[in-house]
């Protein structure tokens, strides 16, 4: 079974007295005891990311561990990375993480994993990553921009839909200019939850999270997905 989980927003980097989205994925590897690996490219290896995935995991029921490209654990990162439960990987900029992964051959290791049964997950660049097509401000300027990804999901992605002004009318209008293809949008607290590509469940750690599909027919439309809050479970 293929697994992969898109957050728009949240999490313990974002709302990190509101455990209910982390907690979610744990419990979706099925392990008593998972194995969890952060990965933060995309913010550089950001030391206070780190830690604070720490803080958070190092109080749950898994074993942390995470993965840096400046200082790398291992020579065999294949094997680093087989043998964990549970990949997330983290905000920042998603074309410098989309590089590095190349260079490094994580694309190709991630993608095994994902095969192999390990659950990708990941918030905003971790997000985006995993679909063929996403938005970005990758490039500078406070501009968003299209940015084709590794495409183990198909369409576009556009986290942050309720959390940063810009974001909805960005993704409509390249959506519109067919720059993007069509997609899904979610706010912040909101994850997707694919099994084997198909989106099995949307969850919330907010009650009024909300996620859309966004398509192009005579304009755009914008349809609102059923959405699980996790509080009431």
């Amino acid at each position: 079974m293929k697994q992969i989980i898109a957050l728009g927003g949240g999490g313990f980097s974002m709302e990190p007295h509101n455990p209910l989205l982390d907690t979610y994925i744990l419990q979706q590897s099925k392990k008593a005891n998972p194995k969890i690996c952060f990965v933060p490219t995309a913010s550089g290896d950001s030391e206070n990311y780190i830690s604070r995935f720490y803080s958070f995991f190092d109080s749950h029921q898994c074993i942390p561990s995470h993965l840096s490209l400046f200082s790398p654990p291992t020579r065999d990162l294949e094997s680093f990375i087989l043998d964990k439960d549970i990949i997330y990987v983290g905000g920042g900029n998603t074309k410098n993480l989309l590089a590095l992964w190349k260079e490094w051959s994580l694309d190709r290791i991630f993608k095994a994993a994902w095969h192999e049964g390990i659950l990708l997950t990941g918030i905003s660049a971790g997000s985006i990553c995993w679909f063929e097509e996403g938005i970005t401000d990758s490039y500078g300027g406070g501009n968003l921009q299209p940015i084709n990804c590794l495409g183990f999901l198909p369409g576009s992605n556009c986290p942050h839909y309720d959390g940063e002004i810009n974001r909805k009318p960005a993704y409509h209008d390249l959506v519109q200019a067919k720059k993007l293809s069509s997609g899904l949008a979610v706010d912040d607290g909101v994850a997707v939850h694919f099994i084997d590509q198909e989106v099995h469940k949307i969850v919330s750690s907010k009650p009024n999270g909300k996620a859309y599909r966004v398509s192009l027919d005579e304009g755009i439309k914008e349809q609102e997905l059923s959405v699980e809050y996790l509080g009431s479970m």
